[in-house]
């Protein structure tokens, strides 16, 4: 057993008051910063990701090593920019957030935000028809759920649930306040045929490595683990699958929301493995849409952690003739 696993197998699990202090003193922290105007807490967190940057070894080292394997035409300087802005971004976030139901309306929406190429989704959602959204970790990529459902849409936003059960709850809460409904990552496909049935939208954030279950995908020139659930739904129920980013706009709390590709059942019905070609596309969507502001990616995130069985080979026939 490796000492990551044995150090996860010893670590000791929070106490339930110990996770209701955390909550507590959380909400204590949340309540000061509402205190202030958004763009004065988007300038503090840049400051906090810049320290985290600082700080964060373990972290800036592998989003280092990833800007480097995806760029390798960059300098130094520019990798060492990217990953820093890249840290203030996942802080910003955090601000988008707590103030996004705060700020945002049916009435004011047009201040905080545009759209670009949204019609042909806008109205296959607008007349009942059902589907599947994805997105990267990328920009505030959490504001595209709340805003369809403040629109009105009927959607379903797939989570996998915090180890702080009053974290939480509160996190659900804002998620839901305006419509969106939020179900747990493992019970999604047990509701997938009503979602169908009714003609609602089904939203996954679907960048993460999938580990060795996984349907292995280019993603800036490496081959990453996909989870395969996008593609088994697509090709089960004959729905379409739309690909969209929120982008920032400079620091501020506005976003363009963009509809990067629209991936349609007779695109893939003749293919000779329509899994990994669906797979394949909604992937080089996320990178076509990262590429044009890297710095708003996760690239903390160990995306390529997970590697093909014929290169672990390779590796484990290295290790076996030193």
């Amino acid at each position: 057993m490796s000492e990551e696993r044995k150090r996860k197998r010893n670590k000791r699990k929070p106490t339930i008051v110990e996770y209701w202090l955390v909550y507590v003193l959380l909400r204590a922290f949340l309540f000061i910063i509402c205190l202030f105007p958004v763009e004065r807490m988007l300038k503090f967190a840049r400051f906090l990701g810049g320290l985290l940057w600082r700080h964060y070894h373990r972290g800036r080292q592998r989003a280092i090593e990833n800007l480097k394997a995806s760029f390798p035409d960059k300098s130094d300087d520019w990798i060492e920019q990217t990953g820093k802005r890249s840290f203030e971004q996942i802080v910003m976030l955090i601000i988008d957030i707590i103030f996004t139901p705060r700020l945002i309306s049916r009435e004011n929406w047009q201040q905080f935000s545009t759209y670009k190429n949204i019609e042909r989704i806008k109205w296959k959602m607008q007349g009942k028809e059902p589907m599947l959204l994805a997105t990267p970790h990328y920009g505030n990529f959490e504001i595209i759920g709340y805003l369809l459902g403040e629109f009105g849409f009927s959607i379903y936003s797939i989570a996998r649930p915090l180890d702080n059960p009053f974290l939480n709850k509160y996190l659900y809460d804002l998620r839901q306040r305006k419509g969106q409904r939020i179900i747990d990552k493992k019970g999604a496909s047990e509701q997938m045929e009503q979602i169908v049935k009714q003609g609602s939208t089904l939203c996954f954030v679907a960048d993460q490595d999938a580990g060795k279950k996984g349907i292995f995908v280019d993603f800036f020139g490496r081959k990453a683990s996909t989870y395969k659930s996008i593609g088994l739904l697509a090709i089960q129920y004959n729905l379409p699958v739309g690909v969209g980013v929120s982008r920032r706009a400079g620091d501020r709390f506005f976003y363009e929301i963009e509809v990067v590709r629209l991936i349609t059942p007779d695109e893939w019905k003749d293919k000779d493995d329509p899994l990994l070609w669906v797979s394949q596309e909604y992937v080089k969507a996320f990178e076509d849409a990262i590429r044009k502001d890297p710095t708003q990616y996760w690239w903390i995130h160990r995306r390529w952690k997970t590697r093909p069985k014929n290169e672990r080979l390779q590796k484990s026939d290295i290790r076996s003739q030193i």
